[in-house]
Parts: C-alpha cells; structure tokens; sequence
C-alpha cells in the first residue's frame, strides 16, 4: 500500500481510450459459451475521461456523466469496477473497514454500444484509478484477473498499446507499433464513423452462429499476417497498402449487417464518398477508414457531416452519426496523467 488516500486531496484522473479492431477473427464457441478470437487491436486518441477522488461522507460509490449517456447506472461498468477493485484491494488494504467510497465523473466521448469498447476502457480506467486512490498496488496476476472478470474486452486496456487479443479476450500479447512512427512521422488517422444506432454483441455473435459469416478463414490469415507483420516491423506505408484486405477482415461485419440491415446502405454510401477501404469494429456498427495523417482524416470526416446534412449519406437509427477524425495510439492506458 503506498500513501493514505484520506491524505489524497487531488482526484485520480485516466483517460479511458476507445479501440478499433483491424482485424477481427471468430474461430468458433468454447464450452462456456463465448467465442474464441483472434484479433488485432489498437487504442486510439478519442476516449472518455474520467476523474476519481475519495468521497467526503456518504457510504455509497457516486457516478455523475456527462456526454453520451451511458444508461442506467446501476449497469453502469464504472461503478461495477470500482466494487470489484474494492474486493481485489481488500487483502492489501490492511485495515479492519473496506476502502472508503468513490467519488466518480466520467466525461463520456465515445458512443456507446458502437463496437469501440467505450464501457470496457471505462471500466479499466476506473479499477485502475481506485486502487490508486485507496494507495494499492496489486500484482501483474491479480490485476489481469481483476480486468479479465470485468468483460472480454476489458484486458486489452492493460497492454498500453496495440495487442494481439485472444481467447475470449483474456490472452493478450502487446504489439510493437508501426516502426517508422516517430517525432518526424504524423501517426496515421482514422475515421471513425458510428450510425445513430446501437448493436448488442450477444445480438451479433447470434447471428454468426446460424450462420452469418464471411469466407472461412480469410480473416484468421490476415490477422494472423498483421500481427506477425508488425512483430518484424511494420511502417506506415505498408499499413496504407493492407487497408483493403484489414478492412474486410472482420468475421462478424456479415451478422451486424442481419441484425441492422441499414447498416448496408450506410457502408455503400460510405465507400462512395470516401473512396478508399471501410472496416467494421468489432460487431459494429462503428465504421473506420485509414489515412496517412490526422489532417487527411480531419478533411474525410467534414466531407461526411456536408454529406449527412444533404442526404448523401444515409443516417439508420434515431440520431445522426458520430464523426470523428482520430490517430492511432502506440501507447495507452493506465494514464497517470491527462
């Protein structure tokens, strides 16, 4: 245990990044009734920001959001973190009572259920900045055990970076980044684009069960090919060129497109003003396009919101889509600082 949180006068801050999958691989249902993937993913500068601090009365954790609305709060995953750190901090803790509640404001700039793992990458921000409030440390196995009981996604958020995910999400291998990204190198930009609409992920691997999926094992071989790919050191260049084969290799991108058929007219329309590759993220229904700089992808995503105003582009769901232009992060998570 490491300074008195009843000491602690500043909040705990973490930026909470959202993900995309450039590579998405179902290779079919586990005897608990997940699915084993093999993916490929990356954090990304868009991401909430939450703040936490050490309650000054009360005995419950509070939550206040602004932003997307995340939903009730009682499913909220920022709260639910915070209990299940609370009961992996116990041992450490060293005192008779538990850790003290949580005050907690979470600023949310990532849709929700929009396949950018918006609420994982809260929860591994908040679990994260409780312990360090109550001044614990875990081990490198408690942590992963405490991420990995919070939601498949959830572990990717301990890697820092890029990662090859597998299992159910519980192995993750940490990827290096595109070798030519330095201080003389913009880090490429993506669009992200997300229809007013939200996908459930059981709704989705439903789907791919009774069959809706693509080509067999053609995603399993371009993942398994980024991933070593970027082992040996990938540059910036030959990410570009791999857009349109990454773009199609998502095993789940044909169940999105059952579960919400407008989903198909949104990815035509998308391919036709953008002129380049379009990939799902995870069970969608976010949209990602890859460009060679933020500047590049700043300039596609006004073109998309003149479109969204004129009708060229088709807007399923019961708001306009969320446009954002975004870099990909070759380090994140578990931010001291924001």
């Amino acid at each position: 245990m490491t300074d008195d949180p009843d000491r602690r006068l500043a909040p705990v801050v973490r930026l909470a990044p959202a993900k995309v999958n450039l590579t998405l691989a179902v290779l079919g249902m586990r005897p608990d009734g997940f699915h084993d993937l093999h993916s490929v993913m990356v954090p990304l500068d868009l991401a909430d920001r939450l703040s936490v601090s050490v309650a000054p009365s009360g005995d419950a954790d509070s939550l206040h959001v602004t932003g997307f609305d995340p939903g009730p709060k009682a499913d909220n995953l920022v709260l639910r973190a915070i209990a299940a750190a609370r009961r992996a901090a116990a041992p450490e803790w060293g005192r008779r009572e538990p850790p003290p509640p949580l005050a907690a404001r979470l600023d949310k700039r990532i849709p929700v259920a929009a396949g950018l793992a918006g609420g994982s990458s809260d929860a591994a921000a908040a679990a994260d900045a409780a312990l360090e409030a109550w001044g614990v440390e875990l081990d490198a196995q408690a942590r992963h055990a405490l991420f990995a009981g919070l939601g498949s996604d959830v572990p990717f958020f301990l890697a820092g970076g890029p990662a090859l995910v597998e299992g159910r999400g519980e192995r993750l291998t940490p990827l290096p980044w595109l070798r030519d990204v330095d201080a003389g190198h913009d880090r490429p930009g993506l669009l992200v684009v997300t229809p007013g609409l939200g996908i459930a992920t059981p709704a989705a691997f439903r789907a791919w069960d009774a069959g809706a999926r693509g080509a067999g094992g053609a995603a399993r071989l371009a993942s398994a090919h980024l991933a070593e790919e970027l082992r040996t050191g990938l540059r910036i260049a030959d990410l570009l060129v791999r857009a349109s084969v990454l773009a199609a290799a998502n095993d789940l991108a044909p169940a999105a497109m059952l579960v919400e058929p407008g989903l198909v007219p949104f990815k035509r329309a998308l391919l036709r003003l953008l002129g380049r590759p379009v990939g799902l993220s995870g069970s969608g229904p976010s949209h990602w396009a890859l460009y060679p700089s933020l500047t590049e992808a700043a300039a596609a995503a006004e073109t998309l919101r003149v479109a969204v105003a004129t009708g060229e582009l088709p807007a399923p769901g019961d708001r306009p889509p969320f446009i954002a232009a975004t870099r990909i992060r070759a380090a994140t998570a578990a931010k001291r600082d924001a």
